[in-house]
C-alpha cells in the first residue's frame, strides 16, 4: 500500500494567499506568510503532482513529473525575474505545475501545464514558445505534407470535443520563404502552440475531484500533445 499522502484539493488557507499577494507583493509579507505558502500551497501542490503525474503516464510513458520544489521539478518557482521588468513585484500571483515530454529543458518540451490563481484553475497542453531552432523545425512540419494534415486533424479534434482554445499567434506576417497562399499559412503565425481548457471553478480546486477535472481535460487536448511529441522527434530525424 502506498504511505504516499492522498491529494485533497487546495485548502482554503492557500487560496486566501493567493487572493492576498497581489495587494501585499513584497519580501515582509511574503516572509510572513511563508508557512501559509507551505503548507496551504506547496504541500498540496506536490501531492497534487504525483496524483496527476501517475495519471498522465497513463497517457503516455514519457510524461515526467517531479515533485521536488528546488526549482527543477514540476512546481514553478514563484519568484519573478525582474531583472529586464518595469514591473519589480518580487512574487508571481499564480502557482505554475508542469508535466513534460521530452529532454530539453522543461518548458522547451511538449507538456502539461496547470496555472492556479485566486479563483480558478487552467490546464493547457502543448509549447508556450518555441525554442529558436524548433520554431524552424514547426514551420517545415505545418507545410509538410503528412505532419501537416495531421496537425490540422489533431486542432479540429480537439476543439470539436468541446471549449478548448488553441492560441500561439505571435507574427504578423508570414516568416519569409513561405507561401503566404498555403492551405495552413494561417499556422505559420504561431510561435508556439498549445489548447487551453475552460476555467476550473475554484470550488473545485478545492476538492479531490480537481485530478479527475484536470485529468480529463488532458485525454482531450491529448492529440495535440501527441502531434507536438512526433513533431519534435521528426524534427531530430530530419536534423532541420
Amino acid at each position: 500500500m502506498s504511505t504516499r499522502p492522498s491529494f485533497s484539493g487546495f485548502p482554503p488557507e492557500g487560496m486566501q494567499f493567493l487572493e492576498e499577494l497581489p495587494h501585499n507583493n513584497n519580501r515582509d509579507w511574503f516572509e510572513n506568510h511563508r508557512e501559509v505558502y507551505q503548507t496551504g500551497l506547496v504541500k498540496p501542490a506536490q501531492t497534487f503532482v504525483i496524483a496527476l503525474g501517475e495519471r498522465l503516464k497513463t497517457l503516455s510513458e514519457g510524461i515526467t513529473y517531479d515533485p521536488r520544489t528546488n526549482g527543477s521539478g514540476s512546481l514553478l518557482r514563484i519568484h519573478r525575474d525582474v531583472r529586464f521588468s518595469a514591473d519589480k513585484s518580487p512574487y508571481k500571483t499564480n502557482l505554475g505545475i508542469i508535466f513534460w515530454q521530452g529532454k530539453r529543458r522543461r518548458t522547451e518540451n511538449p507538456g502539461f501545464f496547470f496555472h492556479l490563481d485566486a479563483y480558478n484553475g487552467v490546464m493547457y497542453a502543448g509549447v508556450h514558445i518555441f525554442p529558436k531552432p524548433l520554431l524552424e523545425v514547426y514551420r517545415h512540419a505545418v507545410i509538410d505534407d503528412h505532419l501537416g494534415p495531421e496537425l490540422t486533424a489533431a486542432i479540429d479534434t480537439v476543439q470539436g470535443i468541446g471549449d478548448y482554445a488553441v492560441g500561439g499567434t505571435h507574427y504578423k506576417r508570414i516568416p519569409r520563404g513561405y507561401d503566404p497562399t498555403h492551405a495552413r499559412a494561417d499556422l505559420l503565425y504561431y510561435n508556439g502552440l498549445y489548447a487551453t481548457s475552460s476555467h476550473i471553478p475554484r470550488e473545485v480546486v478545492m476538492q479531490p475531484d480537481l485530478i479527475e477535472v484536470c485529468f480529463t481535460h488532458c485525454c482531450n487536448m491529448l492529440p495535440l500533445h501527441q502531434w507536438l511529441v512526433k513533431m519534435f522527434a521528426w524534427g531530430r530525424a530530419e536534423k532541420l
